[in-house]
């Protein structure tokens, strides 16, 4: 076989591995858009095409009286939102006495990072359950982002670690020289430098509650504290039983703020996550 010949076929190998994965990726996502336009609330007698699309499920999440889904959907925004601003807070500060400084127990304490991250979360469940119980904050949405951003420290404090010791420590000399604390060297230095791995840090702990079930269906009891996947779960069991097109509509609209997010952060992700594995 030809030079040539053989790199077309390679070429067309390429394409061929992107068409397939476009056709996983895609088709899934157009039968969930068409069925959310069918119209009754079946999943069997509805089709990726619709035969008459209608608009009426997405009106009923907005202004039917029995629909908490506007509720839903600002519950979830609040404890996306507020544990993705906390989780940058505290993993850029733990991340950055990990990397520039030497005291007791350091050494200890990445390793009890470390190890925190190979238990899964469900073997916390109950203790999780009995703390929130015991403080009081057990079925509101401050106990959950508390959860929220406790649980993801230990993987993104590594994660931004990682990302601070590529950046070479002769900066914090010369800040040190023009008589900087470690405070300023902190907030003017190396957090302009690190904002494209904070920005990773951001969207994936914006996405973990919008797309978490387990946690927030053991810890909130009330209908109105409901997050949207558990308030969704309710359409295809309980109350609107197997009604599956209006949970469909629901599912759609949780893109929309995910989607605004990476279109504001995108620039950062691909040097984000490039160097954020580049040391650890």
């Amino acid at each position: 076989m030809s030079p040539r010949a053989k790199s077309r076929l390679e070429v067309a190998l390429i394409y061929l591995i992107v068409a397939a994965a476009a056709v996983v990726i895609f088709y899934p996502l157009a039968w969930a858009v068409g069925l959310s336009f069918n119209t009754g609330t079946s999943l069997y007698s509805s089709s990726m095409i619709p035969r008459q699309p209608t608009l009426e499920h997405y009106r009923w999440l907005f202004t039917s009286p029995e629909s908490n889904y506007v509720t839903w959907y600002r519950n979830t925004l609040y404890v996306s939102t507020l544990s993705s601003a906390l989780s940058i807070v505290f993993t850029s500060m733990t991340a950055y006495a990990l990397s520039r400084f030497q005291f007791v127990g350091r050494r200890s304490g990445m390793y009890a990072f470390l190890l925190l991250q190979m238990f899964p979360v469900m073997m916390a469940m109950v203790a999780i359950y009995i703390f929130l119980n015991l403080i009081g904050l057990l079925n509101t949405l401050i106990g959950l982002i508390l959860i929220y951003v406790g649980g993801q420290i230990p993987f993104n404090a590594w994660l931004v670690k990682g990302y601070l010791d590529t950046i070479s420590r002769e900066l914090d000399d010369a800040a040190k020289i023009d008589g900087a604390g470690p405070i300023r060297l902190f907030l003017r230095i190396l957090l302009p430098l690190i904002t494209p791995i904070l920005a990773i840090v951001a969207l994936t702990n914006f996405m973990l509650p919008i797309f978490d079930f387990i946690l927030p269906s053991i810890i909130l009891h009330d209908q109105s504290k409901y997050t949207l996947a558990v308030g969704l779960y309710h359409f295809v069991t309980e109350r609107y039983s197997n009604n599956f097109t209006v949970f469909t509509a629901g599912a759609i609209l949780i893109a929309v703020p995910i989607a605004v997010i990476y279109l504001f952060l995108q620039k950062y992700f691909i040097s984000g996550l490039a160097a954020g594995g580049t040391k650890g």
